[in-house]
């Protein structure tokens, strides 16, 4: 069975990308973000949740997505976070609950 694509627009400053990807193609988006984009200092603690340095704004997600668990609430606290729409992408899978969604980089 053919999977449909995965689209979502990524905004980087003035940069707007439209990426196209399949579920699983990456661990997480935070890894797709920095093979896309080129991002050299995006996420330093390689995906685990406590350095917040792969931080962004997820507007349009669906599903199991919208969740946040593991160490992700508590790294968003200490960093004074409590936007339901700021995330760290290394918590949300490639996934169709991204589709059509709008990720907005945010500068620390």
């Amino acid at each position: 069975m053919i999977q449909k694509p995965i689209q979502f627009t990524v905004i980087d400053n003035d940069y707007s990308e439209l990426i196209e990807t399949q579920q699983g193609s990456y661990p997480n988006l935070m890894f797709l973000l920095r093979d896309k984009l080129g991002l050299e200092s995006f996420g330093e603690c390689g995906g685990v949740g406590r350095c917040a340095t792969c931080i962004i704004t997820a507007e349009g997600i669906t599903g199991n997505s919208i969740l946040k668990d593991r160490n992700e609430p508590a790294t968003l606290s200490k960093m004074g976070y409590e936007d339901e729409s700021t995330r760290l992408s290394c918590q949300l899978y490639i996934t169709s609950d991204l589709d059509g969604a709008t990720i907005t980089i945010l500068d620390l």
